[in-house]
């Protein structure tokens, strides 16, 4: 799962994308409104946290921008600011939730797991299923009928993308944009030398699972 972080204090954007990143989420980050609103546009994530006050653009105004240009991903409102009149501003601007600094790290992760639950997206024991074969968020395994098999974290994540997708083909490039960021130079060979790893550890756990190529274009889960 992908999320973007927009926040101009730079000690607490990087505090913030190291815990998402060790909770197993891939995270790009901007320090302005800006760059916020540009990599916002792409549309490849899953989350926003959004800083309201920001150089360049405020996060109001990146929040508006997004909406307008019909982009409905799930934005956080991260603030200092606390009056409730903030609040319904934001709210009412299309932000989907909204936290006060300072915040407690798991509220902050509990709101990202509300924001992004969706049909074949993680669950609230942090596991995701397709047809019995589960993906444990907390453990880092895949697992088939109490069998398992550990996953490194870009392995974890392109199966990630492959459940909360099933059976629909994945474009290589939505993978590379989801996993390694859109302005990302990865070749897709290395898409499928992660495919190849699991692949055998489907093998090796006996689940009757197939990732399935689609030439040329990408792959689905099966």
């Amino acid at each position: 799962m992908k999320l973007l972080v927009v926040e101009d204090e730079v000690q607490l954007a990087d505090a913030l994308s190291e815990i998402l990143k060790r909770n197993m989420y891939s995270v790009d980050t901007a320090y302005n409104g800006i760059d916020g609103l540009d990599n916002a546009l792409t549309g490849v994530y899953d989350c926003i946290i959004l800083d309201i006050m920001l150089p360049g653009m405020n996060g109001l105004e990146v929040l508006s921008n997004l909406r307008a240009e019909k982009i409905n991903t799930p934005v956080l409102l991260l603030t200092a600011r606390s009056e409730v009149e903030d609040k319904i501003n934001g709210l009412d601007c299309g932000a989907d939730d909204y936290l006060t600094k300072p915040f407690v790290t798991g509220e902050l992760l509990a709101r990202v797991r509300a924001m992004t639950r969706r049909k074949g997206e993680i669950l609230d024991d942090g596991k995701m299923d397709f047809n019995g074969l589960q993906l444990n968020k907390n453990t880092c395994a895949l697992s088939w009928q109490g069998s398992d098999v550990k996953l490194s974290l870009k392995e974890y994540q392109i199966m990630e993308l492959l459940i909360a997708n099933p059976k629909q083909i994945l474009p290589k490039e939505r993978i590379i944009e989801k996993i390694w960021g859109y302005e990302s130079d990865v070749e897709y060979n290395n898409i499928e030398v992660y495919i190849s790893f699991l692949r055998k550890k489907l093998t090796s756990i006996s689940a009757p699972v197939q990732i399935k190529t689609a030439r040329g274009i990408g792959y689905s889960l099966e």
